[in-house]
């Protein structure tokens, strides 16, 4: 069966409905050897500040049994340095490419905005809101975000996945968003065993990979239960197919990988084959009919795999 992977965002043509996530593909540099940046939905930059920033001192990432914590302290090389050299370079290599920018002023959100949003080969701006919860102040700042950020280029908001998201949704989408972003790291802490100290350089860090999958598809069902005609891309725990499938089920129109490039270069790809198949399994044949239909009620499917078929009640563990 012919399955066609092209998703529409918000207005948007992508080629699949798989993305990178901030901060785990570097500069694009990096994944180009084992991956075709051309062949993803979309590539999502590191987030870049307005002005440089070095990092965080120390060790910025530790593996752990629940996924990878880390802080990196938004390592960039700010805006300037970021559309001399990395735009350019992704620009060449016709790749989709989806800016995500943090502020620490409404000034700079703006400044951001206008020169991400007007640049060449720019396709979309991802606002973090860099744990802005208080859907006012989210508002506030996309009231000036979307005032820069010419119409054609999307403007996408990264929400903590956390209590409130519906709210903060509903306030960044009445002043402009095209499409929300869940999906954030939760905060955590790593001792090392022998002296007792923090692992990371600047002590606690935010955990990703899949201890967040569970945590995100709960925000991402209840988004699209309040606001269905606002386009979600879900982002936490992305890993394999079948768990994109279940993102897009409960209402996500794209997904996005992060830590899973950090083990394999090529989960992209991977992710967006598993979609594939998991659509011709069930007589799908585009990404859209999939897309909520957890809230329709079960699905069936001619292959269950092992690791998710249910228990007899007869059988011991």
């Amino acid at each position: 069966m012919n399955v066609d992977l092209t998703t529409d965002l918000a207005g948007l043509a992508l080629g699949s409905p798989v993305l990178t996530a901030s901060g785990c593909g570097g500069t694009g540099r990096e994944l180009a050897p084992y991956l075709d940046l051309a062949a993803l939905g979309a590539f999502t930059t590191r987030t870049i500040t307005l002005d440089p920033r070095p990092g965080t001192p120390g060790r910025r990432v530790v593996p752990t049994p629940a996924g990878v914590l880390a802080d990196t302290g938004y390592q960039n090389p700010g805006l300037q340095g970021f559309l001399a050299t990395e735009l350019p370079w992704l620009a060449q290599q016709r790749v989709r490419t989806v800016v995500s920018v943090t502020a620490s002023s409404l000034g700079e959100y703006g400044e951001l905005a206008r020169r991400v949003g007007n640049a060449p080969g720019v396709h979309g701006v991802e606002v973090n809101l860099d744990g802005v919860t208080d859907p006012h102040q989210a508002g506030k700042v996309l009231h000036v975000v979307r005032r820069e950020v010419p119409r054609g280029v999307l403007v996408l908001v990264k929400l903590r996945p956390g209590p409130g998201p519906v709210d903060v949704a509903r306030s960044v989408v009445r002043e402009g968003a095209d499409a929300v972003v869940v999906g954030h790291g939760l905060p955590g802490l790593v001792l090392d065993a022998d002296t007792l100290a923090p692992v990371l350089g600047s002590g606690d860090g935010m955990l990703s990979g899949p201890a967040l999958l569970p945590v995100t598809l709960r925000a991402v069902r209840d988004l699209h239960a309040e606001l269905p005609d606002v386009p979600v891309v879900a982002c936490g725990g992305v890993r394999t197919g079948a768990d994109a499938v279940a993102l897009l089920a409960v209402g996500a129109t794209a997904v996005q990988v992060g830590s899973a490039l950090l083990a394999d270069p090529a989960a992209p790809a991977t992710v967006a084959e598993g979609i594939a198949d998991d659509l011709a399994r069930r007589g799908l044949a585009t990404v859209a009919e999939l897309v909520g239909l957890a809230h329709r009620g079960p699905v069936e499917t001619t292959t269950v795999p092992e690791h998710v078929k249910p228990t007899d009640p007869g059988e011991r563990p």
